[in-house]
C-alpha cells in the first residue's frame, strides 16, 4: 500500500507551475474495468446489444412491468452517460490545478483499489459460510412444495449475496469516479461564474445518482425475473410467484456488507486526514484550511472521495436494495394472505404488488432526471452578493422533483394495486405514499434548520465559541440531542398514518381481519425514497463542491474565487448533512419492514404463528439490551479508529514541520504521499473490528441456545438506539462544522480569532461524529435486519 501511495518526486516548492506527487505506480483501476477496456469496441458493442436481448427476453417471459422497469433503467443510464460527456467537456483550469486534481485522483483511487480487494475477500469468506449454513439447514413447505431443495436454496442465496456485493462495490465506484473528475472542473468554472460551477457539481452528482439508483433497480429486477424463469415460477408444482421475493434477501446483504466496510473504512480515512490537518495546521500553525504547506491537506481532499463519494453511493445502493426487497416480501406475503390471485394482465392479481416497488423507483429516476436539468447555467458576474443562494436553487430543483413524485406515485397506485377485492384500496395506499414524501420534505427541513448557519440553533452554538472550547462542545452536544425530538416525533406519525390508511383499505384476510397495514408502512417508505436520486445528488455536490474549494485554495486562486467555493462547500455541508437525515428516515422505516419480514420468514420455517415479542421474558430482555449495546460499542469503536489514526496523521504533520522548517517559507515541499499511506494503511486495519462486530454479535446472539425471539428484541432494541445515535451524531457534526463555516465568513471575528479556533475544535470532535460513526449507523441497523432474514434458520 504504502508504495502505491509515495512514488512521485518532489522538486522545489517555489517553482511554477507547481508539482505534486503523482501517487500511482500501477493501474488503480478495478479489474473488471480494465478487462472491458481491453474488448474490441465492435466486439463490446455487440456484446452489450446481445446482453440487452437476453435481459428483455427474460423479463418479457416474466411480466411486461419487468421490461418497462428494465427499459427505463437503460434509458437513464444512457442519459448518466451525457451527463458525464458534458461535464468532462469542461476545461481543468490552469496547470497546477489539474496536477493537484491527478493527485487527488490517484490518491482515491489507489485507496478504492485495496479497500475494496480487502473487502472482496471478506465477502467471498463470508459467502462460504453462508453456503456451509444452507446446506444443512431446514427448509420452508412452501419450498418443499415447489420443489427447490437445500442445494438449489443454498446457490440461489449465495449467488444473489455476491451479485448484491458487486453492484454494491459498483456503485461505491462509480460514485468515486465522477467525483475525482468533476472536482477541477468547478474549480475552473467558479473563476468565471458561480452559477457554471454549481450546475457542473449538481450534473456530477447526478450521473452518479441515476447510475446508483439504477443499479439498485435493475439488479433486483433482473434477479427477480430469472429466478421466475428458471424455477417456472406459478407453473403447476413449482413455487408460487407471491414465495419468490424471499429468494432475493441475499442481494440485499452483500450490498448491506459492502455499503458497512465502505462506509467504516471511507469514514475513518477521510475524518482521520481531515482531523490531523486542522489540528496541526488551522490550531498549531494557524495557516488556511486546504493550504498548499500542509503535508497531510492532499490526504484530507483524498477522503471526501472516498468517504462521501464512494462510501455514499454504496450506502444509497444498499439502503433503495434492502427497501424494495422488504417491500416485495410483504407485498407477497398480504397478496397470499388476501387470496388474490389471477394472470397478470387481470384487474385482481398478486404480481402488482410484490413489482411495485420496482415501478416506483422507475417512475424515481424519471422525476430526479427532471429535477437534476432544471438546475440551469445562466449568465453573472461571479460575485456572490450578485448571485442566488445555491441552496434556493438547489431547492427548487427538489421542489420539482417532489411535486412529480407525489403525481406519478398517484399513477403507480392505481396502475398496479388495484384489486376488485377492494376497488378503493389503490387510494390508501396512495395517500401512504404521500405521507412517506411528505415525511422525506420535513426530514430535509428539520435537518437544514439544525445544521444550516442562516437558522439559529447554528447561529447560537457560533456564538458559545466565543466563551471558549469547552461551551462550544456542551452548546454542540446538546443541540445533537435535542435535534432527534422532532425526527422520532415525525417517524412516529408517519408510521401510525400510514399504517392505518393500509389497515383501513379493505383488504382483508380468509377470516375477515384487515391485513393492509404493514403493507401500507411498506409503501410509505417507497415514498419516502421516491425522489432518492434527487437527493443523493445532492449529497454528491457536497464532497465535489468541498474538493473544488481545496483545489483553488492549494492552486492559490484570487480570493473572489475562494469565496465563490466557500460558499458552495458550505451549502455542501447542509446537503450532505440533509441526506444523512433522509437516509435514517428511511432506514427506520426500512427497518421496520424488514423486521416484519423477518417475523414471517421465522413462522413459515418454524410452522408457528410469530407476531409478538415479549419483553418480560429474560432472555429477551437480555436480547434486547445487547442490541442496545452494539451501538454504543460500534459508535465508540468506529470514533476511537479516527482518533487513533488521526494521532498518526498529527505527528507526522508536526514531524514534516519541524525538519522541513522552509514549508511554511515555501521553499521546502511537503511529503502528502506519507500521510495519504498512513491513514490509507490505518483506515483499512481500524475497519475490521467495528464491521466484524456487526457481523457475529446477531450470529453468536441467533444461537440456538437463545433462538429467533432474542435475535429479534435485539434487532428491535438496535433498531431504535440506532436511530436516535446517528441523528445526535450527525446533526452535531454538521451542525459544529457549519459553525465554524459562519465564523469564517467574518462573523464574530472571522478566521484566525480565539472564537474561530474554538469553533475549529468543535469541527475536530464533530467529525468522526458526521462522517465515520453517524453514516454507518444506518447501514449498520439495515445490516442486521438483512443477516437475521438470511441466517433466520440457524435460530431455531
Amino acid at each position: 500500500m504504502d508504495d502505491d501511495m509515495e512514488s512521485g518526486s518532489l522538486g522545489p516548492f517555489q517553482d511554477r507551475p507547481r508539482t505534486f506527487p503523482n501517487m500511482r505506480s500501477k493501474s488503480n483501476t478495478p479489474l473488471i474495468f480494465r478487462m472491458l477496456r481491453k474488448i474490441n469496441v465492435r466486439l463490446l458493442f455487440v456484446l452489450l446489444l446481445l446482453g440487452f436481448a437476453a435481459i428483455f427476453y427474460v423479463g418479457a417471459s416474466t411480466s411486461p412491468i419487468i421490461v418497462f422497469v428494465f427499459s427505463v433503467c437503460i434509458i437513464s443510464f444512457l442519459l448518466s452517460i451525457y451527463l458525464t460527456k458534458w461535464v468532462l467537456s469542461k476545461d481543468e483550469g490552469p496547470p497546477e490545478m489539474a496536477q493537484i486534481s491527478d493527485a487527488i485522483r490517484d490518491g482515491a483511487e489507489g485507496f478504492f483499489r485495496t479497500q475494496y480487494g480487502t473487502i472482496s475477500k471478506m465477502a467471498l469468506l463470508l459467502a462460504l459460510v453462508i453456503l456451509g449454513i444452507y446446506l444443512f439447514r431446514s427448509t420452508t413447505p412452501q419450498q418443499e412444495s415447489s420443489g427447490i431443495g437445500r442445494l438449489t436454496s443454498a446457490f440461489i442465496t449465495v449467488a444473489a449475496f455476491l451479485l448484491g456485493a458487486l453492484c454494491s462495490g459498483v456503485a461505491g465506484y462509480v460514485g468515486m469516479w465522477v467525483s475525482v473528475r468533476a472536482n477541477v472542473r468547478v474549480s475552473s468554472a467558479a473563476r468565471r461564474s458561480a452559477r457554471e460551477a454549481l450546475q457542473i457539481a449538481v450534473r456530477a452528482g447526478g450521473f452518479s445518482a441515476l447510475v446508483v439508483v439504477g443499479m439498485a433497480v435493475l439488479g433486483v429486477a433482473i434477479l427477480y425475473a430469472t429466478f421466475y424463469v428458471w424455477l417456472g415460477v406459478d407453473s403447476p408444482g413449482s413455487m408460487k410467484v407471491t414465495d419468490l421475493p424471499l429468494l432475493l434477501v441475499g442481494y440485499g446483504f452483500g450490498a448491506s456488507f459492502v455499503a458497512l466496510f465502505a462506509q467504516l473504512g471511507g469514514g475513518i480515512y477521510t475524518k482521520a486526514a481531515d482531523v490531523g490537518a486542522d489540528l496541526v495546521g488551522k490550531v498549531e500553525q494557524g495557516i488556511p484550511e486546504d493550504d498548499p504547506r500542509n503535508p497531510a491537506v492532499i490526504a484530507d481532499l483524498v477522503g471526501d472521495n472516498v468517504g462521501d463519494c464512494a462510501a455514499r453511493g454504496a450506502d444509497l445502493f444498499e439502503s433503495i436494495a434492502a427497501e424494495i426487497i422488504s417491500a416485495m416480501i410483504l407485498g407477497g406475503t398480504m397478496a397470499e394472505r388476501c387470496k388474490i390471485e389471477g394472470k397478470f394482465h387481470s384487474l385482481t392479481n398478486p404480481s402488482g404488488f410484490i413489482l411495485f416497488p420496482l415501478v416506483v423507483h422507475s417512475f424515481d429516476l424519471i422525476v430526479s432526471s427532471v429535477g437534476i436539468f432544471s438546475i440551469r447555467g445562466t449568465r453573472d458576474s461571479g460575485v456572490i452578493a450578485a448571485i442566488e443562494d445555491p441552496m434556493t436553487i438547489l431547492q427548487r430543483g427538489y421542489s420539482v422533483t417532489i411535486i412529480l413524485a407525489v403525481l406519478t406515485f398517484g399513477l403507480s397506485t392505481r396502475w398496479m394495486l388495484y384489486t376488485e377485492q377492494a376497488p378503493s384500496a389503490w387510494f390508501n395506499f396512495a395517500l401512504c405514499g404521500l405521507v412517506g414524501i411528505m415525511t422525506a420534505y420535513i426530514f430535509v427541513w428539520i435537518t437544514q434548520y439544525y445544521t444550516d448557519y442562516k437558522h439559529e440553533p447554528v447561529r447560537t452554538l457560533a456564538l458559545s465559541s466565543s466563551t471558549g472550547h469547552g461551551t462550544n462542545i456542551i452548546a454542540g452536544i446538546s443541540l445533537g440531542l435535542e435535534s432527534t425530538a422532532l425526527p422520532v416525533l415525525v417517524i412516529s406519525v408517519s408510521i401510525v398514518s400510514a399504517f392505518w390508511l393500509g389497515h383501513t383499505s379493505g383488504l382483508v384476510d380468509e377470516a375477515g381481519s384487515p391485513t393492509g397495514g404493514l403493507f401500507g408502512t411498506a409503501v410509505a417508505t417507497m415514498g419516502m425514497l421516491s425522489t432518492a436520486a434527487y437527493v443523493l445528488t445532492m449529497d454528491m455536490f457536497g464532497p465535489i463542491a468541498d474538493n473544488a474549494g481545496g483545489i483553488v485554495e492549494m492552486s492559490q486562486q484570487p480570493e473572489s474565487v475562494r469565496e465563490i467555493t466557500d460558499v458552495l462547500d458550505a451549502v455542501g455541508n447542509t446537503t450532505k448533512a440533509t441526506t444523512k437525515g433522509f437516509a435514517i428516515g428511511s432506514a427506520a422505516l426500512a427497518s421496520f419492514l424488514l423486521f416484519s419480514a423477518y417475523m414471517d420468514e421465522v413462522a413459515a420455517f418454524s410452522h408457528q404463528s410469530f407476531k409478538q415479542v415479549d419483553i418480560a421474558i429474560p432472555e429477551v430482555f437480555v436480547g434486547g439490551l445487547l442490541g442496545s449495546m452494539l451501538i454504543f460499542l460500534f459508535s465508540a469503536w468506529a470514533c476511537a479508529a479516527v482518533g487513533r489514526t488521526a494521532q498518526e496523521v498529527v505527528n507526522e504533520v508536526r514531524r514534516q514541520f519541524i525538519e522541513r522548517p522552509g514549508i511554511m517559507d515555501y521553499k521546502e515541499k511537503p511529503d502528502y504521499g506519507r500521510c495519504v499511506a498512513i491513514v490509507a494503511s490505518a483506515s483499512l486495519r481500524e475497519m475490521i473490528k467495528p464491521g466484524a462486530l456487526a457481523i457475529i454479535s446477531p450470529i453468536a446472539v441467533g444461537h440456538p441456545l437463545l433462538g429467533a425471539k432474542v435475535v429479534a428484541a435485539m434487532l428491535m432494541f438496535a433498531t431504535v438506539s440506532g436511530i436516535l445515535m446517528a441523528l445526535f451524531l450527525n446533526t452535531a457534526g454538521g451542525a459544529w462544522d457549519n459553525a465554524k463555516k459562519y465564523i469564517e465568513t467574518g462573523a464574530l471575528g472571522g478566521k484566525g480569532s480565539d472564537c474561530h479556533k474554538a469553533a475549529v475544535t468543535g469541527d475536530t470532535v464533530g467529525d468522526p461524529f458526521k462522517d465515520t460513526a453517524g453514516p454507518s449507523l444506518h447501514v449498520l441497523i439495515k445490516m442486521l435486519a438483512t443477516i437475521t432474514l438470511v441466517m433466520a434458520p440457524i435460530f431455531l
